[in-house]
């Protein structure tokens, strides 16, 4: 049997693909309006006009690929920064014998470890739409899944799944939630009571399906070897200060409108400070760091070839057409059957447009006034983004976050389908039926 392509293979085919349907897919686009006051773009409702331009070259299809890396250069930065920091903390000893500490904590208590690390990524997903920094802390969370008999893929599933659960069910997610709701002209943060119960539903079954599965796939554990018995002061000061910089780019996130630079400098500087605290020298400290660049460069590079797929979608004027295509059957439609297959609709564009920001700007302005016209909610209207658009993110190969992590847990895209598709189908059920209950309630 032919060894399964890898993440990179697998990308430069989509793109490969997206190229061609551009020959396929009849061009057309959506009208934008800027906003000075907000300095944002959106979409004009009911302006879509199919084109006539000229298709794109071969050329252009190799032009993608840097032009994806260069547009997703700020993350592509965050990556390499944030896992350099992490494999200078690594290399200070401080990682490990953090993860000791932990394990002789939770010595036969393992399922309670495996629910802990769920509902911190849970909580991480929910606030800040933690994702892609997930990347630099895989190589860790594997090293203790390994050390407490759990294989990669339940701890990814527990960490980038949780992540994604909660981001996708979230009633703050700043980049989901919150900017669909602008785009759709709902007040902001509204409605959050309805979407903290389907929160805690989603939660719990998803907590309930990675248990199951770990209990039925669990590996032997593998020990840790340290080099200091006891916890010194200098480590639990570094994994304090660790502690302190996400705490603080939490807030910088919430309450400052920060971005990936602003998390990147603040990575930066907490893997110099630690060098420092563990007796390296600058020549040392620096010299590590590019080593930890080093491990990074692979995610990076996905994260960057992955964007490659939108480029050449909205260079060969295709993206507005699908968006077109798929939304504007669903005014014939009674309301709750539009309402669930929004979602399902959601779904399916997440695959060219796996931005959840650039998403919602694109499909909210357009659906909010067919929302009214159906007899829907607005509200409504941002679930069946939510709920069907980001937990997407699991599954669809042009998501770099994703394709980044499973690839460094060694997991091929095959084999990750196959595990994952169960409880995503299971958690889209769940949107679904929380859907159907909106619109039977008068949610908005």
């Amino acid at each position: 049997m032919k060894k399964f392509p890898n993440a990179i293979v697998i990308i430069l085919l989509v793109i490969l693909i997206s190229w061609l349907s551009t020959f396929i897919i009849p061009q057309g686009s959506y009208e934008r309006a800027f906003d000075e006051t907000t300095e944002t773009t959106t979409v004009v409702p009911n302006s879509y006009q199919q084109k006539d331009e000229p298709h794109l070259k071969a050329f252009d299809l190799l032009l993608a690929i840097p032009k994806g890396i260069v547009g997703r250069a700020d993350l592509v930065v965050l990556i390499l920064l944030l896992g350099g920091c992490f494999y200078l903390i690594e290399k200070t000893g401080a990682l490990n014998q953090g993860l000791n500490q932990l394990i002789k904590i939770l010595a036969g208590k393992e399922s309670l470890a495996l629910v802990i690390i769920t509902l911190l990524f849970i909580t991480a997903g929910f606030t800040i739409a933690l994702q892609e920094e997930v990347i630099a802390m895989t190589p860790i969370l594997l090293l203790f899944g390994r050390s407490i008999g759990y294989n990669a893929k339940t701890i990814v599933a527990a960490s980038l799944g949780g992540a994604i659960v909660g981001a996708s069910f979230s009633p703050f997610n700043p980049f989901g939630v919150v900017i669909a709701q602008k785009e759709a002209g709902v007040e902001l943060l509204s409605g959050y009571e309805f979407r903290l119960v389907v929160l805690l539903i989603a939660s719990i079954a998803w907590m309930l399906y990675v248990l199951q599965y770990s209990r039925k796939n669990r590996i032997e554990k593998s020990a840790l070897t340290v080099e200091k018995e006891h916890f010194s002061f200098r480590n639990k000061l570094i994994l304090s200060l660790l502690a302190l910089t996400f705490a603080g780019v939490t807030y910088g996130l919430i309450a400052l409108d920060w971005g990936f630079n602003e998390m990147s400098a603040c990575f930066f500087i907490l893997g110099l400070v630690c060098g420092t605290i563990a007796g390296f020298s600058f020549n040392k400290t620096t010299e590590i760091y590019i080593d930890g660049f080093k491990e990074m460069v692979f995610a990076a590079l996905i994260i960057g070839l992955a964007n490659g797929v939108s480029v050449i979608l909205k260079d060969g004027m295709v993206i507005d057409s699908i968006v077109y295509g798929l939304f504007r059957p669903l005014e014939n439609l009674p309301p709750t059957l539009s309402a669930v297959l929004m979602m399902v609709s959601h779904s399916i564009i997440h695959f060219p447009m796996p931005s959840t920001s650039g998403h919602a700007i694109l499909t909210m302005p357009i659906l909010s006034p067919l929302a009214d016209l159906i007899g829907l909610s607005r509200q409504v209207c941002v679930l069946a983004y939510q709920y069907g658009a980001i937990m997407m993110d699991l599954i669809v190969p042009t998501n770099g976050a994703t394709m980044a992590v499973i690839a460094l847990a060694g997991i091929n895209y095959k084999n990750w389908i196959q595990f994952i598709i169960k409880p995503v189908l299971l958690m889209l059920g769940i949107g679904a039926i929380a859907i159907v209950i909106a619109v039977q309630i008068g949610y908005h």
